[in-house]
């Protein structure tokens, strides 16, 4: 299967690029970037073609794989879907639930496989802690904390969308989306603050009646980073363990399901489009919902 790349950033570096080029049922045969140099140096280590524009790109592949922006991934995943491409999307699906809206329905109209990285969903770790959970049941509540100081390093200091929405579009999907697959789809955003350091606290409402919160920031000084999972209910208390599957391994693993899916022709999974719809329209509640400590 030919896919295309759009975006060369660090994450497509580190995680998109050198994963599609080393999966046996995919091939990495073009990358487009706005800077075309950095595209060029990316293509060139995995012997890609560059392509001139999106729309070349597009034409060139079977599926395209995003490392942009959501505000850009919405417009350019949306032309993609149209032309019949398989989709490999970045979190957030959208800048704006609008946008999100738009993408959803153009993918399920077209009938092609979509998948979101969420590349924690992809963790071995992970899985058997949600299917341990599933099996268990009776949990009642919950609690998240991704709490770092990335946007206060370098490593993001070009990263404009990250800074200007910080957390809550940045990690905001991945750890709303274990906990509603640990305790349920989220029906309601119960309260929601933003204050210093661009510190979110949030309680959410789960189907079935429990409650989870979370706590997430990019900007506090912290080191390491702290990410805490846990859930409670009729059999105790039980936490998320620490991550043992890199990114790259998560990434491999998602792969595989992108693959096994067009095979297959199944259009729906655990973190598809319509996934990163629903985790679209918990985060706009949010915002509709917050207050200032």
């Amino acid at each position: 299967m030919r896919v295309g790349l759009i975006g060369a950033g660090g994450w497509a570096q580190r995680v998109h690029a050198p994963g599609l080029a080393d999966h046996p049922g995919v091939e990495l045969v073009s990358v487009w970037a706005r800077r075309q140099d950095a595209a060029a140096e990316l293509a060139g280590s995995y012997c890609a073609q560059v392509a001139a524009d999106p729309a070349e790109l597009i034409a060139q592949v079977d599926a395209v794989a995003f490392a942009v922006p959501p505000a850009i991934q919405a417009d350019l995943a949306l032309e993609a879907a149209k032309a019949g491409r398989h989709l490999i999307l970045e979190k957030p699906l959208a800048a704006t639930l609008d946008e999100a809206e738009r993408l959803a329905g153009a993918i399920a109209d077209a009938g092609v496989v979509s998948i979101m990285a969420l590349v924690r969903r992809f963790a071995h770790e992970t899985s058997q802690w949600l299917d341990g959970l599933h099996e268990l049941g009776g949990l009642a509540g919950g609690n998240a904390q991704w709490l770092s100081g990335a946007l206060l390093s370098e490593d993001y200091v070009d990263s404009r969308w990250r800074h200007e929405h910080g957390a809550l579009l940045d990690i905001g999907p991945h750890v709303i989306d274990l906990m509603d697959a640990a305790l349920g789809p989220v029906t309601d955003v119960v309260a929601a603050t933003h204050g210093s350091h661009d510190l979110w606290h949030i309680l959410m409402a789960h189907e079935g009646g429990a409650t989870s919160t979370i706590s997430i920031s990019l900007r506090l000084p912290m080191r390491p980073t702290v990410t805490e999972f846990t859930v409670y209910g009729d059999h105790g208390y039980r936490s998320l363990p620490g991550r043992d599957s890199s990114a790259a391994e998560c990434y491999t693993a998602l792969l595989d399901d992108f693959v096994a899916m067009i095979h297959s022709n199944t259009t729906t999974h655990p973190v598809d489009a319509q996934r990163g719809l629903h985790l679209q329209r918990t985060i706009h509640t949010i915002t509709q919902k917050v207050t200032r400590p």
